[in-house]
């Protein structure tokens, strides 16, 4: 038997919000919406997001280990790309990392990284 990952849903509190960032950041569509879930994809890379009743976001950093995993963009320019994203909705957060990332987070506060696309082939 063979499977393969059809999606990634994300626990947040606004689905269709979260979607709507997402699908922006990554110049995807947002393909479902509603007050319980959300998605967004390119028609073949979907990300969902299901609302959690009292959802809270991690901490970052994140010394107890509770965000549990975090999406990195690969982007041709940094900083740019934080502008684009912070436009969206996005929020910078603190503190930074020193060593060529910017940690962000999304408009539900989860925490995701942005990574120099030239250093990942």
């Amino acid at each position: 038997m063979s499977s393969r990952i059809s999606h990634t849903t994300i626990d947040c509190a606004d689905p269709a919000k979260e979607a709507e960032f997402w699908a922006a950041a990554l110049g995807w569509k947002v393909t479902y919406a509603d007050d319980n879930y959300g998605m967004a994809s390119d028609g073949t890379q979907r990300l969902g997001f299901g609302r959690i009743e009292g959802w809270q976001p991690p901490a970052w950093p994140n010394p107890d280990g509770t965000k549990q995993f975090h999406l990195d963009l690969a982007v041709a320019d940094l900083e740019s790309a934080a502008e684009r994203l912070i436009e969206l909705g996005a929020r910078r957060a603190e503190p930074q990392p020193s060593d060529g990332w910017i940690v962000l987070h999304d408009p539900d506060g989860h925490p995701f990284c942005l990574t120099k696309a030239a250093n990942w082939g």
